[in-house]
């Protein structure tokens, strides 16, 4: 559980609702023809964009920005420096029965064990690579898509309130009903695209752009594996996806 983000996003919320309360009655603030301009225009709208399987799996996609588990790079180092010395002891076949936890790392190994060639290997996980980043910023761009969509909407519905407000200037009870559309469908809009749609999209870059950091540390793992470089080596050349302040990590050789 990414406590960053349910922590921001309750937060947030719990600071508009709190000012909300104090400026008067919460219901005020609600407006069921608002939220059907708004929500449902919205999500319609995004639809148009994307195919029914890309748009109905945007949820699943959008638990990455609570729920995500991912192995840190010094333990990936780790594991490659003890798969380097595995096989450097007792060749491929030695890696075969290896805990190897990571998919795409026992992929690689798989690769290895078979006895694929260099470019083999690494055109197999580049084109894993490019395909999960490909996923990735398909699901960002959904997201991406309800931010532009959800301000756009709500004064779509503001203009729908002005239009009725001005139509029934002599009926002064139909006035208040279609201000309130004019206004909390403005409200609606920045809320969807700043409270919640743009602020998961920047989590699921993020999430993307670690887990490529990740993946890219494995395929030079594996390629120094490949070739036999000593531990020590591979361990140093992948030390450099690290931050200087995380470089001092202990060898095999020590």
């Amino acid at each position: 559980m990414d406590l960053a983000t349910l922590i921001g996003l309750i937060g947030s919320f719990a600071f508009v609702i709190m000012a909300m309360v104090q400026g008067g009655s919460l219901s005020a603030f609600y407006d069921t023809p608002s939220v059907l301009i708004v929500i449902g225009g919205s999500l319609c709208v995004v639809l148009v964009k994307f195919n029914m399987g890309q748009f109905f799996g945007a949820t699943k996609i959008a638990m990455k920005a609570f729920m995500f588990k991912l192995e840190k790079p010094e333990e990936l180092i780790e594991k490659a420096v003890e798969m380097a010395d595995a096989a450097r002891k007792g060749g491929f076949l030695a890696l075969e029965e290896a805990e190897v936890k990571n998919g795409f790392f026992r992929k690689g190994i798989d690769l290895l064990v078979d006895g694929h060639d260099v470019e083999v290997v690494k055109e197999n996980l580049n084109k894993d690579i490019n395909e999960t980043t490909e996923r990735h910023e398909r699901g960002i761009s959904i997201f991406k898509a309800m931010a532009d969509v959800g301000p756009a909407m709500g004064m779509i519905g503001t203009l729908v309130g002005l239009v009725a407000m001005l139509k029934n200037m002599d009926d002064p009870k139909a006035i208040g009903p279609a201000m309130a559309v004019a206004l909390l469908t403005t409200l609606y809009g920045a809320v969807l695209a700043n409270m919640v749609a743009i602020p998961i999209a920047d989590k699921l870059s993020l999430r993307m752009n670690e887990e490529m950091l990740n993946r890219r540390l494995i395929l030079d793992a594996v390629l120094g594996i490949q070739a036999g470089l000593n531990p020590r080596v591979i361990e140093n050349m992948l030390k450099n996806y690290l931050a200087e302040s995380k470089r001092q990590v202990k060898t095999t050789d020590e």
